[in-house]
């Protein structure tokens, strides 16, 4: 039996998430306070695009929304990992219950409900 490579998690995002992650063990992070900051979201994201030891970057809605066009390129690639996975923040879980969020982001993601 070959052994497993193990793939971690990278995180980019304000404070919140990113010190939320932080005491989850999650090592790979990015804090970026502001959205509008797209040049430093561009470069995280490059970053842990290119580490061959991340499989998933989460990155916050907010976040996610200043670079579209490098997040359609992830998504294009060839490659299948790292899966990119934008996550609500309190603002939007402020605006949206937490299971209507995702229930449309799978429905975005994958085209068809899921009951979560």
């Amino acid at each position: 039996m070959s052994p497993t490579k193990r793939l971690g998690l990278a995180v980019i995002g304000g404070e919140d998430l990113v010190n939320g992650m932080r005491l989850a063990g999650i090592t790979r992070l990015a804090v970026v306070p502001d959205e509008r900051q797209a040049e430093e979201i561009r470069e995280a994201l490059a970053s842990f695009a290119g580490d061959p030891g991340v499989a998933i970057i989460v990155i916050q809605e907010e976040h996610a929304a200043a670079v579209p066009a490098e997040l359609e390129r992830l998504r294009e690639a060839k490659r299948h990992v790292p899966v990119v996975l934008p996550v609500a923040s309190r603002k939007a879980a402020r605006q949206l219950d937490a299971r209507q969020y995702y229930r449309e982001y799978l429905r975005k993601t994958i085209g068809f409900d899921i009951e979560v």
